[in-house]
C-alpha cells in the first residue's frame, strides 16, 4: 500500500472503490522502474494485474492542463483495446484526464472527430493509430509514454511493422513498455530495435491450486458430443471455449447449436457489432458459452469466469498458458478442460510437465465426471451382450452344406425357368467368356441347356 501513498489522490480513490487490497508482484516490481522513466520487458501471467502496472504509473503522470496526447497504449485486438479504455475511464474518474480509443471496423470520420476533444491517453490497435498519424490527425510530438499490450501476440501476427511505425512517430525520449505472460526471443530481438536498454521485469508463475486442470480422451469427431455432455451436468458453467482455426468456428457453432447449446461465436472475421454483441451478452450472462479463436479472446477478462475449455488442442505450451489463464484470475477459482484425442494426450501431458501443473484425467459416466469408469459397468456390458449359437461342424452331412447346396439349386431351378424350349432368347452366362474370334458377343442359351446346368449342378454336389 506504501506504493498508493505517492500516487494522486483520484488514483488511490480508484482502487479502494475497486476493492483491491495490497498491489500484485508484477505492480510492485514494475510501477518504480516506469515511474522513472525506464524502458522495460514485463513479463508476468495472465490474470495478475498486468495493465494496471503501467496504468497507474502513467496516468499519475499525465498533466490534465496539458491538452496534447500523452501516452500511447497499443493492443493487438479491438476487443482488448476496449477492455483497458474501460479500466483507463474508471481510474481516471474526477482527475480531468481526457482519453480516447481507436480501432479499425469503426467510422473513422467519427475517430477524427473525438480527436478534437484532445485525449491525453488513447488505446488502440496498430493499424488505425498509423492511419490517424498519416492522416496528420493524430499529433504524437507530445507522446512520452507508448506501452505495448500482449506483445507476443504482435510479434506472431507480424503487427510488428505497425507498432514500429507508432512509435518512432514519437520524439527519442519517449518511454517504452513491453508486456505479455510470455515472452519470446523473437519479441526480445524486436525490443533491440525500438527500445533503450531495455530492464527485464519477470515475475515467476506460482501454482494456482484453485484451479483444476482436467481432460477427457475422445475421437475428434465426438469432440462435439463430450461438449455437449459436460455441458448438461453443468448448465451454469460460464466457459470460454477454444478452437485454432477460424476458418470453421461457424459450422462448429451451428453443430452446437443444433444440439440445443446457447452459444456466442467470437473471431477476427466477424464485425466489429457482432463481436461487440458477443461479448456483451457472455458478460451479461445471456450466454453461457463463447466459442473463440486466441487471437480474438487474447487479454480478455472475463469476471466469473469459471471454465476454459479447449475444444482443440493448443498448438503450442504458450496458447495453453494465454487460454487457461482466463479463469482463477486473482487466486479466485476456476476449472480447464482440455478434450484431447490418444495422440493428443501425450502432449498435454508434456505440457502439465513443464508447466508443474497436474492433468487429470476424467471420465463421463452415469451423468458425472469420474476419475474412473466402474468395473461394473463392463460386466453389465458383457451381459447385455447377446450369446452367439455355436457354429455347426463343416462336413458333407452338416445341415449347413444341405442348405448352401438347396440354396444352389434353388437357383438353378429359377435359371431353368427363365429359359422354355422353343424360345431364343439372348442371356450373359455368368462366368463364361466368349468363344474364340466372337469377342464381346453374348452366348446364346441353347434349347434345353437346363440340362448341362443340371450336370454341372451334380457335379459340385
Amino acid at each position: 500500500m506504501e506504493l498508493l501513498n505517492t500516487m494522486k489522490p483520484f488514483l488511490k480513490e480508484a482502487w479502494q472503490k475497486a476493492g483491491f487490497e495490497q498491489p500484485t508482484a508484477i505492480q510492485q516490481r514494475a510501477i518504480p522502474s516506469i515511474t522513472e522513466g525506464a524502458d522495460i520487458i514485463a513479463e508476468s501471467p495472465t490474470g495478475t494485474g498486468k495493465t494496471l502496472a503501467y496504468l497507474l504509473p502513467i496516468l499519475h503522470k499525465i498533466d490534465p492542463d496539458k491538452k496534447e496526447i500523452q501516452a500511447v497504449i497499443l493492443s493487438p485486438t479491438r476487443e482488448l483495446a476496449m477492455q483497458i479504455h474501460q479500466v483507463i475511464q474508471t481510474f481516471t474518474l474526477n482527475s480531468g484526464i481526457v482519453s480516447g480509443a481507436f480501432i479499425g471496423g469503426v467510422d473513422i470520420k467519427r475517430q477524427i472527430d473525438r480527436l478534437k476533444k484532445n485525449p491525453m491517453i488513447i488505446v488502440g490497435t496498430p493499424g488505425r493509430i498509423n492511419e490517424l498519424i498519416d492522416k496528420k490527425k493524430m499529433k504524437m510530438h507530445e507522446v512520452k509514454t507508448v506501452v505495448v499490450d500482449e506483445v507476443d501476440q504482435m510479434v506472431a501476427q507480424k503487427l510488428t511493422f505497425d507498432v514500429k511505425m507508432a512509435i518512432q512517430s514519437t520524439l527519442k525520449d519517449r518511454q517504452v513498455l513491453f508486456f505479455s505472460a510470455t515472452i519470446s526471443d523473437e519479441v526480445k530481438d524486436f525490443a533491440a530495435k525500438v527500445m533503450n536498454a531495455p530492464t527485464f521485469v519477470q515475475v515467476e508463475r506460482v501454482q494456482n491450486n484453485a484451479v483444476d486442470h482436467i481432460y477427457f480422451v475422445s475421437d475428434r469427431r465426438d469432440k462435439v458430443e463430450v461438449l455437449r455432455r459436460i455441458y448438461r451436468m453443468d448448465e451454469n458453467m460460464k466457459a470460454l471455449i477454444f478452437i485454432n482455426d477460424a476458418f470453421h468456428i461457424d459450422e462448429l457453432a451451428e453443430k452446437l447449436k443444433y444440439k440445443k447449446i446457447p452459444i456466442g461465436v467470437l473471431h477476427s472475421a466477424a464485425n466489429k457489432k457482432e463481436r461487440a454483441a458477443a461479448i456483451q451478452q457472455f458478460r451479461s450472462g445471456k450466454l453461457n458459452l463463447l466459442l473463440a479463436t486466441d487471437i480474438a479472446a487474447r487479454g480478455m477478462d472475463i469476471q466469473g469466469l469459471t471454465h476454459v475449455i479447449h475444444l482443440d488442442m493448443p498448438e503450442k505450451i504458450e496458447q495453453y498458458i494465454h487460454r487457461s489463464g482466463r479463469t482463477g484470475r486473482m487466486g479466485a477459482k476456476g476449472t480447464v478442460i482440455s478434450l484431447v484425442t490418444p495422440a493428443e494426450e501425450k502432449t498435454l501431458l508434456k505440457y502439465g510437465k513443464e508447466l508443474a501443473v497436474p492433468m487429470t484425467r476424467k471420465e463421463l459416466y452415469g451423468g458425472e465426471i469420474v476419475n474412473d469408469r466402474p468395473n461394473s459397468r463392463k460386466d453389465d456390458d458383457k451381459e447385455r451382450r447377446p450369446k452367439r449359437e455355436p457354429k455347426p461342424e463343416r462336413n458333407q452331412y452338416s445341415s449347413g452344406n444341405r442348405n448352401k447346396d438347396a440354396g444352389k439349386s434353388n437357383k438353378k431351378d429359377d435359371t431353368r425357368k427363365s429359359y422354355r424350349d422353343g424360345e431364343n432368347k439372348r442371356a450373359v452366362i455368368k462366368g463364361a467368356s466368349p468363344l474364340k474370334g466372337e469377342k464381346g458377343r453374348t452366348n446364346q442359351a441353347p434349347t434345353g441347356s437346363h440340362r448341362g446346368s443340371q450336370r454341372k449342378s451334380d457335379r459340385q454336389r
